[in-house]
């Protein structure tokens, strides 16, 4: 091993010296310095996010432990611009007497489990991929319980972390029955060394079920409403997004490149896990008042419509599954960015709350209005081509199979309208003598909104982005 190795990784050393700037910040800088700390991780964060764009490279480290390539950097980039952003709706929050003085450790935390995420993502051996999946997950425990004064935070980082802790447990239950049916645990060679055996395909199954409990599919999911429930606004929102689409790509490189062979078999579970999730989310969602637990079902129901794209296993389902992910990044961050403005200013996070909403605060009603319809997929949002996009995917092949499972997954798109539509209703039509007063809200929240809102209004229409990730994918094949 030489220097040569790290060549490749060029956003993980990036984001190491971003990791390191902010915590020598933060233990040198005088109390008069430290006052503009927020300003310089964002500076900072964001010069990394651009300095990603510029890198170009794709081949393997480590003898292929790490592998980069178009697709790789493609989803490190979305994930940089949805962390850069949330890092901007942050800053209310931080201001709170709870969080304050672990300002620092917000941003720190946030970057290492960033930096696990990467590893995740670029992972050609199933060691790098299992470190990589514990660097992202303990720092997130520490972000849900992050408000260890409220008794909800602390109680949703308590779920979090024991439901981390089992579905690993279930991972390396599968990696060792794969490394004895195998005898490695290279991704390449895996590929070439199973066979259609049950120790393999229960290996496969356990490897699936530790990252639908990272994506909350259904019945993987009941630790989700309650953990984002219970978290910070903004520590919910990455986990919705971030973590959910880091999981997500993951698994997918891993059905794809690792288990091809079985495709027959995991597109089987992938049918069931699919419906169920994109059922159940809805039906719950449906039943939410609290905004927090009605995005968290959301949020499920929103996993089971990337699964569509995972479900395909062709080139066609890793582009729409990579451009919902991206699509959905804007969308939540929009909806989440005004829950955020609303609960630090008043605290009130029901959807009987906005009622009214619109008389007071026009401009934060329209947002929420266009991120609503985002989610549920209504034309012309960026919403409504991620959908189309994923439907095609899953029937690309045709069969009877794939045919029911995307008319039932319409019907649920439906069912979906319904209740983000209720959202938009309270704010427009509901009447309220004591609607939530006018809410100011800083700089960083208002660019963090509208480049959501450019997000949501052009990622759609202009097909050039769903042009360039499929282009990219071959990187993967």
């Amino acid at each position: 091993m030489d220097l040569s190795n790290y060549l490749l990784m060029k956003h993980e050393m990036s984001l190491i010296v971003v990791f390191l700037l902010l915590i020598f910040y933060d233990l040198f800088a005088s109390d008069k310095a430290k006052k503009y700390y927020f300003p310089f991780a964002c500076i900072v964060f964001l010069a990394h996010t651009v300095f990603c764009f510029t890198f170009k490279d794709s081949g393997e480290s480590f003898h292929g432990m790490y592998v980069t390539g178009g697709a790789y950097m493609t989803i490190k980039n979305i994930l940089n611009i949805g962390l850069f952003l949330i890092f901007l709706q942050a800053n209310e929050w931080l201001k709170s007497p709870d969080a304050i003085v672990k300002r620092g450790e917000f941003f720190m935390l946030s970057v290492l489990t960033l930096f696990g995420m990467y590893l995740m993502i670029s992972s050609g051996h199933f060691l790098l991929f299992y470190i990589g999946l514990e660097t992202a997950s303990l720092p997130i425990a520490a972000l849900v319980a992050f408000n260890k004064h409220k008794r909800e935070s602390a109680e949703a980082g308590a779920k979090y972390i024991f439901n981390a802790v089992f579905s690993s447990a279930v991972m390396l239950f599968g990696l060792s029955f794969l490394y004895g049916a195998s005898g490695t645990l290279y991704f390449s060679d895996v590929a070439t060394n199973i066979y259609g055996g049950p120790l393999v395909i229960m290996a496969m199954v356990f490897i699936m079920s530790g990252l639908f409990f990272k994506i909350s599919l259904v019945p993987f999911h009941l630790w989700a409403p309650d953990t984002y429930q219970g978290a910070p606004t903004n520590v919910t929102l990455y986990l919705s997004t971030i973590s959910k689409g880091a999981a997500v790509f993951a698994l997918m490189v891993i059905l794809y490149r690792v288990f091809p062979a079985l495709s027959e078999v995991w597109q089987g579970i992938i049918w069931i896990i699919t419906l169920l999730t994109i059922t159940i989310g809805n039906l719950f969602a449906l039943r939410q008042n609290n905004l927090k637990r009605f995005l968290a079902f959301s949020s499920i129901s929103q996993a089971g419509f990337i699964m569509l794209g995972v479900f395909s296993g062709t080139q066609m389902g890793m582009a729409s599954t990579i451009f919902y992910i991206f699509v959905y990044v804007f969308s939540n961050l929009a909806a989440f960015g005004i829950i955020s403005a609303i609960e630090n200013k008043t605290g009130k996070v029901n959807i009987s709350d906005y009622n009214g909403l619109y008389k007071t605060n026009p401009k934060l009603a329209l947002t929420m209005m266009i991120a609503m319809f985002s989610l549920g997929g209504i034309p012309f949002s960026a919403g409504f081509f991620s959908k189309m996009f994923v439907f095609m995917a899953a029937m690309e092949h045709g069969g009877m199979a794939n045919i029911v499972l995307v008319i039932l997954a319409f019907w649920n798109t439906i069912i979906s309208l319904y209740y983000y539509l209720i959202v938009v209703k309270a704010m427009f039509i509901n009447k309220n003598d004591n609607p939530i007063e006018r809410i100011s809200t800083d700089g960083y929240l208002k660019l963090s909104l509208v480049v959501s809102m450019i997000g949501i209004g052009f990622i759609g229409i202009i097909s050039y982005f769903f042009s360039y990730i499929k282009d990219v994918i071959f990187g993967i094949y």
